[in-house]
């Protein structure tokens, strides 16, 4: 599957000095050689939109240019927004943003260069409810918030005028045991049975690791192949004793790990991205929008994501991004990612022709750029998706209490009769719940901390109480032995119940906003999930 590099004429002596073992894969089925010096920018078309910047024979960008280092949340979570960026809003639907903006006057037209290398940097404001992380929803609201993402980015592509076309693309079943063309969910199967909690599969947990331990500042790392015979007998051994702990790795190296890293996700039944989506990206990028609603759009269809995927996903871009902060030293660029891990992340074994291949392959790097560029806000919730959430759970609720069963019906109806009787007027009482719910103040809380020795405390709440301010008193309280100052770091304050199944909230999250949306919930402090 592998075939040397057709190298740009004007490079061929200068690159194959440096590049002897460089192989490039077809993206897709087709045959596409690239030159990283000169990326296929075709003209009059949607690539013009597609930044390029101008890079040396090693893949290092010009010294004039500015290096993508991995970003911290303060670069995003801003108060002040600085005159080069831009503010996005997670209140309001994008679909509905997108179409209002032409009628102020706000959506231009994105002028991207090929030579601008630097994407528009993008600050979310937090509002009085905090930021969400996906993960910090329970399984059942990620559910929705699916479904809900989908029907948005239907959506706001019709706002331009793209169909949203989920084209059928070839089905592979996968392998039932191993490793490699074994699909996701099955391989977190087999890993919950040693340990229930985790979200990415182990053995892509194992190359992260393999590849940070010496392969971080390793020039060309992912763009060289290993030794062909070893990563052959890497391959057989982990498909036979990975899951049995039998497999050594001490004796891989980092080379050979991101060699299987990449074939990892190459044979995976499906792609970790949705490929049917890319033709309407194309579509949408023709159009010229600015790139925040590129992100929009790519901020959708992460949502929409399966959670094996999206889990993953992160994971990945966490890692990449790592690697894109040694560049200086290992000469990986984000443009350098991007190109040479998208046949990888998506790709389709459906027939394309050259140019349909082609265009194909270089939208799906500028997504993974947008991925790599926004790691730090891409997998956050939109706060509009999590009160329409909100709302369908209300909306269950009172179907349920709407379509009451036969039997419940005429049980109604008999205390209905009853009633009149002073024998049984004591059916009028309020039952203990009820007369719990009416016994505590408005605006006060009761959290519950059952891995703590204060195990539960009420608190009143004003319009400044926030969550990081409840975990603190739970702190105090707690502070007498050292051991429980280390549980409290690591624990975080959920909603649970009433229109949500599980919320971990921002330690920024004012509370009595949450508990004016949600005034049936529990509130309970736990370790947060992680990936």
């Amino acid at each position: 599957n592998e075939f040397p590099l057709n190298l740009c004429e004007s490079h061929t002596s200068e690159l194959n000095a440096e590049t002897k073992e460089i192989r490039c894969r077809p993206f897709m089925k087709s045959r596409i050689a690239f030159c990283e010096n000169h990326s296929y920018i075709l003209q009059n078309s949607i690539l013009e939109t597609i930044p390029d910047i101008p890079v040396h024979s090693n893949g290092s960008p010009d010294p004039g240019q500015p290096v993508e280092n991995t970003m911290s949340d303060d670069d995003y979570l801003e108060k002040n927004i600085p005159p080069e960026a831009e503010e996005l809003s997670f209140e309001v639907s994008y679909s509905e943003m997108v179409t209002e903006a032409p009628k102020r006057n706000k959506l231009k037209k994105s002028e991207i260069k090929k030579e601008d290398y630097a994407l528009t940097k993008l600050i979310v404001q937090k509002t009085r409810f905090g930021l969400t992380e996906a993960g910090d929803l329970s399984t059942e609201d990620m559910k929705n918030i699916r479904h809900l993402s989908l029907i948005e980015l239907t959506a706001f592509f019709d706002t331009f005028g793209i169909q949203l076309k989920r084209n059928k693309t070839e089905k592979v079943k996968g392998r039932d045991s191993g490793i490699f063309g074994v699909p996701l969910t099955v391989l977190l199967e087999n890993d919950r049975r040693k340990d229930p909690g985790v979200k990415v599969p182990l053995v892509l947990q194992k190359f992260f690791e393999k590849v940070e331990e010496s392969g971080l500042e390793s020039e060309g790392i992912f763009r060289l192949s290993g030794c062909t015979a070893k990563v052959k007998q890497y391959r057989e051994e982990l498909d036979a004793k990975f899951n049995a702990d039998k497999f050594k790795w001490d004796k891989m190296c980092h080379r050979e790990a991101a060699v299987m890293l990449k074939a990892f996700f190459r044979e995976l039944p499906t792609s970790l991205f949705p490929v049917e989506y890319i033709p309407a990206f194309i579509s949408l990028l023709e159009r010229g929008p600015h790139i925040k609603v590129q992100f929009q759009a790519l901020h959708l269809m992460i949502m929409a994501l399966p959670d094996a995927n999206r889990d993953t996903a992160q994971a990945l871009m966490t890692f990449f991004n790592k690697v894109i902060a040694n560049e200086s030293k290992n000469r990986m660029s984000m443009w350098n990612i991007s190109t040479v891990m998208a046949p990888n992340l998506f790709f389709s074994r459906s027939k394309h022709s050259d140019y349909e291949e082609l265009l194909l392959a270089n939208t799906a790097a500028h997504i993974i750029r947008l991925m790599l560029k926004y790691q730090k806000i891409l997998w956050k919730v939109p706060s509009f998706l999590i009160t329409q959430v909100r709302r369908m759970n209300e909306a269950t609720m009172l179907l349920k209490k709407q379509l009451p069963s036969v039997r419940k019906l005429l049980r109604r109806k008999t205390i209905e009769r009853e009633i009149t009787s002073p024998k049984t007027s004591k059916v009028l009482q309020k039952s203990p719940s009820s007369r719990r719910m009416s016994d505590v103040p408005e605006g006060v809380i009761r959290v519950h901390a059952p891995l703590l020795s204060k195990v539960s405390m009420a608190i009143q709440l004003n319009s400044q109480t926030k969550a990081k301010d409840i975990l603190a008193k739970f702190q105090f309280e707690n502070s007498r032995g050292s051991s429980e100052c280390i549980k409290i770091q690591n624990q975080r304050l959920y909603e649970i119940g009433g229109n949500i199944g599980q919320h971990c909230l921002d330690p920024d999250a004012y509370i009595l906003d949450v508990y004016h949306a949600n005034p049936q919930a529990e509130w309970v402090i736990k370790p947060q999930a992680s990936l």
